[in-house]
This record gives C-alpha cells, sequence and structure tokens, in this order.
C-alpha cells in the first residue's frame, strides 16, 4: 500500500475529511467476525481502517496485584484484571496479517497502532504504511522512537497526555522526520461531551503546525462534526458491526450502518465552513436584485422636487443605490416620470454620481 494518502493526511492544510474506522476489539472473539467487520467497512466507504496489535503479554503482566486490577464500573468492570481484559480485547496478529490483505485487495488504506517494539517489526513486515501511536503510549519514547525511525507518517492522540508528554513525543518523532498528525482525544470510553475541550483544536493546530484531527469515543456524532467545523481534518471513531453486543467496545461505538451517513455529514459540516470570503456567491447572484434602490413611487412632472412622497428606497435593485437619496431629495426633475420608474442620474437636473 503506497504512502500517498498518508503524506496528504498530515499536510497542514489538508482540506478533505478522513474517518478512520477503528475495528478495536469489536470482532466478536473470532475471525469471522473480524473479517465481517473489514468487509463491511470497506461496503461501507471506510476511508481508512486502523488495527490495534498487542498481546496481553505485550501490553501488561497477569497479576492480581492492586496495580493490576481494572478500576473501570463501566462494562469493562466485569474482567478481573488488566491481563484478563486485553486478553478478550485483542486481535490474534496472524488475523491482522489476513485482514491487512483484505484491505489491500480492495485498495482500501489501513494502518495501526503498535503498543510495543514488537508490535512495530511484526507490522514493518506487512508494510504498515503508517502508525498511530495511542495517548497510553505517548510517554513510552522507546516506542516512538522506532515508529519515527521507519520513516512512516505517525498519528499521535491527545488523550492521556499533557503538553509536556506531547512535546516530548513531537521532539522525538523530529529527531527523524516531520510527517505527523495529531488527534485530539479524551481517553474516557464513552467520553462525556463537557470533557472534550475541543477548542483545543486550533491551539494543537497553531502550535505544531500540522494536521489535525479528532479521536471520538462520544456516544453519538454531534462531537465529530463540532471538531470537522473547528479545523479537524481526521476523524476517528470506533464501529461495530450491526447488532453486535458481545464484542469489548461496542457500548461507545457506532454502527457501521451508519458510517456513509456519517461521512456524508462531516462532508456537508465541511462544505458549510467554506472560504473566509465575504464575497457573493453563484447560488446568490439570482437573487441580487431584491436589494433596495430608488424608484419613483408618485408621478413626477418635468420641474417638480423630489420628496420623500414621491421617491423612496424600495425592491427591487434596478434603480439608482440608496444611499444617493438624500442627496437626490431637493433636487428636481429632468422630465415627466411616472411611478414605477427606477431613478436613474439622467432623470436628475443638475446630479452628478461622484
Amino acid at each position: 500500500m503506497k504512502n500517498s494518502l498518508f503524506k496528504k493526511l498530515v499536510r497542514p492544510n489538508n482540506k478533505n475529511i478522513s474517518v478512520i474506522v477503528e475495528m478495536s476489539g469489536n470482532h466478536q472473539g473470532s475471525f469471522k467476525g473480524a473479517k465481517k467487520f473489514i468487509n463491511s467497512a470497506i461496503r461501507s466507504g471506510a476511508d481508512i481502517v486502523k488495527f490495534q496489535v498487542y498481546t496481553p503479554d505485550t501490553i501488561t503482566i497477569n497479576s492480581s496485584k492492586n496495580d493490576f486490577l481494572v478500576k473501570s464500573k463501566g462494562k469493562w468492570g466485569k474482567y478481573k484484571n488488566l491481563y484478563s481484559l486485553y486478553k478478550k480485547a485483542h486481535t490474534p496478529w496472524s488475523w491482522i496479517e489476513r485482514l491487512s490483505k483484505i484491505c489491500n485487495k480492495n485498495k482500501v488504506a489501513w494502518f495501526a497502532s503498535p503498543f510495543d517494539t514488537s508490535a512495530v517489526d511484526f507490522l514493518e513486515k506487512l508494510n504498515c504504511p503508517a502508525y498511530k501511536i495511542a495517548s497510553p503510549e505517548v510517554t513510552d519514547i522507546e516506542l516512538i522512537a522506532k515508529v519515527a525511525k521507519t520513516n512512516k507518517p505517525i498519528i499521535l492522540s491527545t488523550g492521556l497526555a499533557n503538553e509536556d508528554d506531547l512535546n516530548l513525543a513531537v521532539k522525538t518523532i523530529k529527531k527523524n522526520h516531520n510527517k505527523f498528525a495529531i488527534l485530539k482525544c479524551t481517553s474516557a470510553y464513552p467520553s462525556p461531551i463537557e470533557d472534550l475541550n475541543l477548542s483545543a483544536i486550533n491551539l494543537i493546530k497553531n502550535k505544531y503546525k500540522c494536521a489535525v484531527g479528532f479521536s471520538d469515543h462520544t456516544i453519538g456524532t454531534d462531537a465529530s462534526k463540532v471538531a470537522v467545523a473547528l479545523g479537524a481534518t481526521l476523524i476517528e471513531k470506533h464501529f461495530k458491526i450491526d447488532k453486535d453486543k458481545k464484542s469489548i467496545d461496542t457500548h461507545f461505538s457506532l454502527s457501521l450502518k451508519n458510517l456513509k451517513n456519517f461521512k456524508k455529514e462531516l462532508e456537508n459540516v465541511a462544505l458549510c465552513i467554506g472560504k473566509k470570503t465575504l464575497k457573493i456567491t453563484p447560488s446568490v447572484k439570482p437573487n441580487l436584485s431584491g436589494k433596495r434602490s430608488l424608484y419613483v413611487v408618485k408621478d413626477v412632472s418635468k420641474g417638480d422636487f423630489f420628496t420623500s412622497e414621491n421617491i423612496r428606497s424600495i425592491r427591487p435593485s434596478y434603480g439608482m443605490h440608496p444611499k444617493y437619496l438624500r442627496s437626490v431629495l431637493g433636487k428636481k426633475a429632468k422630465k415627466n416620470i411616472k411611478a414605477g420608474k427606477k431613478l436613474s442620474q439622467s432623470l436628475i437636473s443638475r446630479f452628478t454620481i461622484i
């Protein structure tokens, strides 16, 4: 898979909205479910598919000590420790190899989040075209350095990163290249809308001079639309197979049956934003006649004075500009004028438009 799409995505001034379809653990625990997810994503118009590459042993250890217990009170709270949670959630690497081939065959871009250096080695064998550094790994400088040395585009997520963390990650990447984008993210699942702080999108764009997007963990689509309105060009969102209640991340994931409509809504938001201009657009021009202008509203005889009784500013706009009204009042008519005649300089004695 060529890098052309990802080179486009990391341009700071890219105006196209690309939707990253995150599978995460929403594969129903089987390759059949994972394959169904990928094929459904392709049919639904996914711009990019993203995988998470880890095993329970590469991301944590199997310990029952307090530090390793799952603290979540939500759907994930039923797992006794982090190891059992990640055992349920992870995607076997042999599946990822097969799924990436399906994407390649269908010419759908894909990339992945490696969660340790061994995952990078694995993904390089698959010619992974770009990498995502998930926000929990933003302080894993060894991992970021290894990814940066591949010279592939990198997407960073801010969810658990403070500004110092982000600065160090960007500095590490820049030692090798400048091909990166940053996703504003709130790492809560689902994310409360009052904690999104999407205004930071422009802050990130101005500070780091890169393309900026939004990793959306909210329920629904409103937050992504706001992000696009604020300048996001990449939208990453977790999706699920229709009616999937078995997979681990379904409680905050959008159904793939809604992907086409989701993309259309984001495109419409981008179109609404348009350009920074006050120029009159082509669709408006036919209605310009709706502006006001000066018209004779009562019959006027030659030599009569123009008054507020016989000329007025009314619609349509074919007469003189309303700004001349005060200058015309008190002037004499050059000829007889019937009501409904648009006022022009040729009808006014001793009047010159300056």
